[in-house]
């Protein structure tokens, strides 16, 4: 397939940037992601048709523009990670508000299309080079711009790819910054939702928050398996409908959502073509988000706001079962965290930080990433809405399941990510398959 030139680099700054907020601290939700990759999305468009108007607002220069004045109004992603250090040998992190600039790359893709992108099975690999700063871990903001965009103009389409810290934002305050922009570069005068950067009073915890030194330290970065494939699976709202439900029904219940039927489905499906040991327990972990039940914490906060969780059941009970059961299970999890719980997990890691650490996988377990919630194909840059996410190399961890709302209201992707042998698998389960067309 054909490859990818780089037209040119730069770094953007804010035009006019506010005057606050200065510093932001980071809380024990930003601080546990230091050690992990940025976040890589991004969207596919198709390009503008022969209108003047679109094609000004495609244009390299009004997408400089726009994205400068939508940094006056987000001045923590113009900004870098800044440190202290203790006389106890411990470090403190905050977001210095220096406007240093996001990196901005200009890249050329002339003979590959949209359907080179859209069209195969698997997600090809070239999607990968849509993106920046593979490899890079948040700490490295120290350094590095909080945000990379990279603008990549195919055949007959164009890629906005943008990688953003993950000790900055997490998928929510991703794309209200994308959006944000897009408000921005159709030519809105203020945004429709102002981003709010004070902090939430998350129990009684003390600022800024001490890392011990020795869990800063940059490990070698942890290569997964070779050759996974990536797919995505799509669901119609019909299908989802259906699919919720059988789960619901299952269990005698109206509580089972739509996501928690999807995932259940998936769960059951790929640990069966694991072969895993009845008695082995098996897990699937979640993110979930805070915004939505601490009162404190508006859906405009920006920033992180999400709680992990962990959901198992042992692979013979998750076989022996319908969806239903392991739909039940994530359901009670996620109804079963509180205020109090959120609260209570902030203070005690606050006292005791234990950062994240990118890693491989077991055999027996999944995680999750973004969120249909997402309002991704409302992102309209001014030439029409998109047509296509896409996902940088960080999104390539063997038992990882990406979620996305589909093009058409309803509708849910889910893309995969497996080996070959597991992905052949999954496709010739007639079970998996049947459920598919429930």
């Amino acid at each position: 397939m054909a490859g990818i030139r780089i037209i040119s680099w730069s770094m953007v700054q804010a035009g006019k940037p506010s005057k606050e907020p200065e510093r932001v601290e980071l809380t024990p939700w930003d601080l546990k992601h230091l050690m992990v990759s940025y976040i890589q999305k991004g969207l596919l468009f198709r390009k503008p048709k022969p209108n003047a108007d679109e094609a000004e607002k495609a244009s390299i220069h009004h997408l400089k523009t726009s994205l400068s004045r939508t940094l006056d109004l987000f001045t923590p992603l113009a900004g870098r990670l800044g440190t202290t250090q203790h006389e106890d040998k411990t470090t403190s992190f905050f977001i210095d508000c220096n406007n240093a600039g996001a990196l901005f790359v200009h890249a050329v893709a002339d003979q590959l299309t949209i359907s080179d992108i859209l069209e195969p099975l698997y997600v090809p690999e070239i999607v990968d080079a849509f993106f920046q700063f593979d490899g890079v871990k948040n700490i490295q903001g120290t350094s590095k711009p909080l945000l990379a965009v990279q603008v990549t103009e195919l055949v007959d389409g164009i890629s906005i790819g943008c990688s953003m810290n993950h000790s900055v934002v997490d998928g929510t305050s991703f794309w209200h910054f994308f959006s944000s922009w897009s408000e921005i570069s159709r030519g809105f005068d203020c945004l429709s939702k102002p981003p709010v950067f004070e902090r939430p009073v998350i129990g009684d915890i003390d600022y800024p928050i001490r890392i011990p030194s020795e869990q800063v330290q940059i490990q070698q970065h942890v290569t997964q398996p070779g050759n996974l494939k990536s797919r995505v699976f799509y669901f119609t709202k019909q299908s989802v409908v259906r699919i919720k439900g059988k789960a619901n029904s299952e269990m005698n219940t109206e509580k089972i959502s739509s996501l928690q039927a999807l995932l259940s489905l998936f769960w059951k499906s790929i640990m069966r073509n694991r072969q895993l040991d009845p008695n082995e327990e098996t897990m699937i972990f979640l993110v979930i988000g805070v915004r939505q039940r601490l009162q404190q914490v508006p859906q405009e906060y920006f920033g992180n706001a999400i709680q992990a969780a962990l959901v198992s059941l042992k692979a013979g009970e998750l076989e022996e079962n319908g969806i239903g059961n392991a739909a039940w299970e994530i359901n009670q999890v996620i109804a079963n965290h509180r205020e109090e719980n959120f609260v209570n997990l902030s203070k005690s890691w606050a006292n005791s930080p234990l950062l994240f650490r990118s890693g491989k996988l077991t055999n027996n377990a999944l995680l999750t990433g973004n969120s249909p919630r997402f309002d991704m194909y409302g992102t309209d840059l001014g030439w029409g809405r998109p047509i296509a996410m896409t996902l940088g190399a960080e999104f390539k961890i063997h038992g990882l399941l990406t979620l996305a709302t589909g093009v058409e209201q309803g509708d849910i992707e889910i893309r995969v990510c497996l080996s070959p042998e597991e992905i052949q698998a999954l496709e010739n389960d007639e079970a998996f398959i049947a459920a598919l067309k429930i």
